[in-house]
């Protein structure tokens, strides 16, 4: 069997998806090795973006297809994706398609009913690159003549793809994963209470008032036509029902790949390295030296300020400080947000200008992070408790500061905290458990959920993750609850923290992608079994 996959995030480190296919990649190779084949976007060829380091490119891979596509026409650099496994990648130039772009519109709205007409932003090179994609996989497949072979799409970006496939070769088994419906993220994101009216909300209807018609319409069809139709979590499963008129076929949770932890002596020595880095740094922010037994928390990921609980995260250190104020002799407690914002570069003199800043804001006086710390009264003064540091910048090595990997830092914390509005699964959390670091999520995520599901689990950060249940209302008793939990695990002896960090790895174990692709393996047997029905 062969096995095609496409994403934005191929070759292309952006986001949480990033993670599920660069993990997942070594466990594809082992079941089907070189026959994994990856396409994503050749963005130093469409945009002029600097070359991609996850691409090896590498003319001996598929150097006859590749020949004959390029004769065909296509625009493909062939290699392989440098992580785990080392798949064999394909990156698309797709600038061609613009020139056809009215055409393939009216096609796909002809054929599979898409409403095009009210797209804006990124969904010209969504669509165009996905229908590219496609392009791309009837050649390959018509070169390897494999009749055995599976096409994996991922998010609405790619869903042009899955109809070409569905058109030029229906004999292909297709699958269509959301890993969020773009409908639910905006409700939640527009500050509509998502879960409080979940049984009221029609997709179709809030497309329309939220501006999201043509993603919505091309997502909300690919999950109709495609052979199977998944999702992350249970969650995001019923969203798929409620929104998307489709309940998913099977739901395929994101795992983890143990071979990004370092192990024994690497790992402590990775730990120290990091710790030093982020106390140093802490420390020139706030203007003075902070003491090494210092605990160390962060949130991270993308900047949605409610969805990701960026606003919750700020609102419980102030809760925490006013804790940890009322008694005598607590260590302080250093917090970051490693949440990339909008920059300018660098700070080269840290602590100038403000006290919380690690690189220069475009929008200083209108960020949120700044506004709200300011608010709450959460100065970073030598006397405080909780001291916030907002690290607004990538973590891919050469930030200007710490010029480490996310993944380099995380290892360094004590405790990390999510508390996720709206997440579909929740990789960072799961990330964080795996390099052995105690986390707190919500009940609104797919991962809390998933380790609340554990029988055999006691959901507290003694215990590795503790869920807090976050509801559209309970704001204030969510608040207490967090920094009650960042509060009791501040006051843990020694002992007790090395016993949490056990537990929080052997959580992340359970979720590794030797006990989850098996799902996977499930769902390409249902593309491939109604592929052939048709």
């Amino acid at each position: 069997m062969y096995i095609f996959e496409t994403s934005w995030e191929v070759c292309n480190r952006v986001g949480g998806i990033y993670a599920v296919l660069s993990t997942r990649a070594a466990s594809m190779q082992r079941i089907a090795k070189d026959k994994v084949v990856f396409f994503g976007p050749d963005l130093e060829k469409v945009f002029g973006a600097a070359p991609s380091p996850y691409f090896l490119e590498d003319s001996q891979v598929l150097d006859t297809w590749r020949e004959k596509a390029t004769k065909a026409g296509l625009k493909v650099r062939v290699g392989r994706w440098n992580v785990p496994g080392e798949p064999i990648a394909v990156l698309l130039d797709f600038r061609e398609l613009y020139d056809q772009k009215d055409q393939i519109y009216a096609h796909v709205w002809e054929r599979f009913q898409v409403k095009s007409h009210a797209a804006y932003g990124d969904y010209d090179e969504s669509s165009l690159f996905g229908y590219y994609a496609g392009m791309a996989m009837e050649s390959l497949y018509r070169h390897i003549k494999q009749l055995q072979t599976v096409a994996h799409f991922n998010e609405w970006q790619t869903s042009f793809g899955l109809f070409y496939i569905k058109e030029h070769c229906p004999k292909i088994g297709t699958l269509f994963t959301t890993h969020a419906t773009g409908i639910g993220r905006s409700i939640a994101g527009n500050n509509k209470p998502l879960y409080d009216y979940f049984d009221g909300y029609n997709g179709n209807q809030m497309a329309d008032e939220l501006n999201m018609t043509s993603k919505h319409s091309a997502e909300r069809q690919a999950a109709h036509f495609a052979d199977c139709f998944t999702t992350v979590s249970d969650i995001t499963a019923k969203e798929c029902k409620q929104l998307l008129d489709k309940p998913v076929d099977i739901v395929t949770p994101n795992g983890f790949e143990p071979d990004f932890v370092p192990k024994g002596k690497t790992f402590n020595e990775k730990r120290a390295r990091a710790r030093e880095a982020l106390l140093r740094v802490a420390g020139e922010v706030c203007g003075y030296h902070l003491p090494e037994d210092s605990m160390l928390c962060c949130i991270s990921g993308r900047f949605e300020w409610k969805n990701k609980g960026i606003d919750a995260y700020l609102h419980t250190l102030s809760a925490l400080e006013h804790k940890l104020g009322q008694q005598h002799g607590n260590r302080p407690v250093v917090a970051f947000l490693m949440i990339p914002g909008w920059i300018s570069g660098a700070k080269t003199v840290l602590g100038k200008d403000d006290h919380w800043t690690t690189h220069r804001l475009c929008n200083y006086l209108a960020d949120p992070v700044l506004h709200t710390v300011q608010t709450l009264g959460l100065w970073n003064t030598p006397g405080s408790h909780v001291k916030v540091i907002y690290v607004p910048s990538y973590l891919n090595g050469d930030d200007g500061i710490f010029n480490m990997s996310y993944y380099d830092l995380l290892i360094g914390m004590d405790a990390t905290v999510f508390p996720s509005y709206y997440e579909p699964w929740g990789y960072t959390p799961l990330e964080a458990n795996a390099f052995h670091v105690p986390t707190i999520t919500t009940n609104l995520s797919g991962y809390g959920q998933w380790v609340a599901s554990q029988d055999d689990l006691r959901s507290t950060i003694e215990n590795g993750v503790e869920v807090v249940r976050r509801t559209d209302s309970n704001w204030s008793e969510m608040i207490e609850q967090l920094a009650d939990a960042l509060y009791r695990f501040s006051q843990l002896q020694e002992k007790d923290v090395k016993a949490a960090r056990k537990a929080a790895a052997a959580i992340a174990e359970r979720a590794e992608w030797k006990h989850f692709f098996p799902y996977y393996e499930q769902a390409y047997k249902i593309a491939l079994s109604h592929a052939k029905q048709k």
